[in-house]
């Protein structure tokens, strides 16, 4: 998966990993993954791709408002845990 909401998509390319057998998400390769083993926006995202693998996850452009409980300021361009969940 490539995270286009960043200047150079490129460079920020990360592999979301899934379990053979039971098919649910087990790991990315994103920082936030990696450094706090949490379930990351690009995990979201593989989660919710449609059968044809078309990812169904809106970026945050995609909304019109933003949740009373934003705190995507400081975040780098990132979206803050009440956004993604919105």
């Amino acid at each position: 998966m490539t995270t286009e909401s960043h200047e150079n998509p490129a460079a920020h390319h990360y592999l979301v990993s899934i379990d053979n057998v039971t098919h649910e998400l087990m790991a990315c390769t994103c920082p936030h993954h990696v450094h706090r083993n949490a379930f990351c926006k690009h995990m979201a995202a593989v989660e919710n791709a449609t059968d044809d693998g078309t990812l169904a996850f809106p970026s945050k452009d995609d909304n019109d408002a933003e949740p009373e409980d934003c705190d995507c300021d400081g975040l780098d361009g990132f979206s803050c845990w009440p956004c993604v969940h919105t």
